[in-house]
Parts: structure tokens; sequence; C-alpha cells
């Protein structure tokens, strides 16, 4: 099977993962949704389907009299579905034409309701990429609409928005900028300096391995290890120290000492909480400043 895989060109394997995805969550497929999605000949995707059938004949049987394929009882997916990624393609509506269409009503991502603008979300990665700096007008919540002069090196979204990741030269520090604040960019078009590179940025290459348990005043803390597939209680979990703060304010884990904060709201708790003096930004961090 691997063979012929490989022998494949990407566009083939593109469909027999098309075909492999809605014979797995959807429990069908015909020629015509492969047709539709692609925009191939009625011939390519006979062949498609020769192919996918040769590789795994037990997995589909066709039904003549509705043109479809359909799951047998032995199927055995041919292609990896990682459950992140086949729900966002089931939100999107890809799969089966007739089923994607109705996984719309039952298939929901989060709402997300802050998106950078596209022309700065371009100007940024351009940056990033060419690891160039930025003049740009910028929003700050504490000193308001102002230039600044950043060396952007990475994206980050903290689950309710997207911020960039950058080296101030005002401040001669890597902080966080929301990218909705900027409103105006332009590239200088001149080479940055090493102490403005990644590399340079303690807080993003430092990884903290980070213990997270079910707080310890729920009662039945079983669930929550279900919920984040832990193993023996807890979860270790290696994180940048720069994204700490956005990662236990979206999880909602208590970091205070001796787990003060209410449990009905925090479902997890840090285990190792003394990894916390090695971040810069404690303010973001739940609990964290909670000494009384």
């Amino acid at each position: 099977m691997q063979q012929l895989l490989n022998e494949i060109s990407q566009s083939q394997h593109e469909r027999l993962v098309f075909i492999d995805f809605c014979l797995e969550f959807f429990g069908q497929v015909n020629r015509a949704e492969l047709i539709d999605q692609f925009s191939t000949a009625s011939a390519s995707s006979t062949r498609d389907f020769t192919l996918y059938k040769k590789i795994a004949a037990n997995n589909l049987t066709l039904v003549h009299q509705t043109k479809c394929y359909y799951r047998t009882a032995n199927f055995k997916p041919v292609f990896k579905h990682p459950s992140e990624q086949a729900l966002a393609k089931l939100c999107a509506g890809y799969g089966s034409s007739i089923m994607a269409k109705e996984s719309a009503n039952y298939c929901f991502d989060a709402i997300r309701l802050i998106h950078p603008r596209s022309d700065i979300l371009a100007q940024l990665m351009r940056a990033i990429s060419a690891r160039q700096a930025i003049s740009c007008d910028y929003v700050s919540l504490s000193s308001g609409a102002g230039e600044r002069q950043l060396v952007p090196h990475a994206l980050v979204n903290n689950g309710h928005r997207w911020h960039v990741r950058a080296f101030d030269r005002k401040s001669a520090q890597f902080r966080d900028f929301v990218c909705r604040r900027f409103l105006k960019i332009s590239l200088i078009d001149e080479p940055i300096s090493t102490v403005e590179e990644q590399g340079c940025d303690q807080q993003w290459q430092s990884i903290l391995p980070l213990q997270i348990i079910p707080h310890p005043n729920i009662a039945h803390s079983a669930a929550i290890e279900l919920d984040y597939a832990m193993l023996d209680g807890m979860l270790e979990l290696p994180v940048r120290a720069a994204i700490v703060g956005y990662l236990t304010q979206q999880w909602r884990i208590d970091c205070s000492k001796e787990y003060r904060l209410d449990h009905n709201q925090y479902h997890l708790a840090l285990k190792n909480r003394e990894l916390l003096e090695q971040i810069d930004q404690l303010n973001l961090i739940p609990g964290a400043r909670c000494e009384q």
C-alpha cells in the first residue's frame, strides 16, 4: 500500500484523502462529490476510486441503485485524520457535498469576534519572513496612539485574538502587540541587529514543562482527567514562557498559592508553580499574585 501511495501525485493523494475522510466521517461518498470538490473529469474520478479500492478493497462497497460507495463494517482508515483537523474541516463544510451541508447544522467552531485585518496580517508576515523591522502606528491600551518601530518574529493566537511577538525598539524589550490595534504598517528596508532577532527573545526560547492537575477542591476529579487526557492525574505540557499567561487564562488554571481561586470557575491547577519564577509577565496568570 505504501509503495502505491509513494508513486501517486500530490493532487491524487489529496483526492484519496477526501474519499477516505468521507467514508470515515459520513459513511458514504460518490464520484459526483469527488468531481465537485476537485473539479476533475469523470474518468479521473473513476481512476481515483479504482486506486482506492486497490489500496483498501474492504473499506467500501458500491450500491448501484444510488451510485454511491458506502463504508463497510471492516473499514480501517488509510490516512490519519487528527480530530482537530477533522473538526476544522467539518465546520468548514469539507466532505460529502450533501452531508457537509447538513454538518453545518451540528458541527460548530468557537465564535471568534476579533480577526486581524488582512492587509495588516500580510504586512506582519512579510516582515517576519524577511526578518525586517516595521514602522507602525499602534494604539496602546496604556498610552493611546503612537508611532513605534518593531521587529516582529511570530504570530500568536491566545484563544481570543491574535498577537504579534516583536522586539520593541522604544522599550528595548520583546513584547506582544494586538494585531487589531495596528493602524498603519510600513517595512523598514535595513538590517536588524542581532539582539532584535527571535533567538534573543529569552521568554520565547524558554520552554517550561507545566504540570497541570484537576483543581484539588473538585470532588470528582476523574471527569477533569478525562477532559484533558491526563495520565496518573496529571498533564505535563511544554509551553513557551512567553505564552504561559495566555494558556493559563484560556484554560482557567488556578496558579495561586494553596489554590485559592473558585474551583467552580477554575477546574485546573498548576502543580509545579515554582516555574512562575521564570515568567516575566505574571499579571496575566490567574492567581499568580494571590499570596495573602
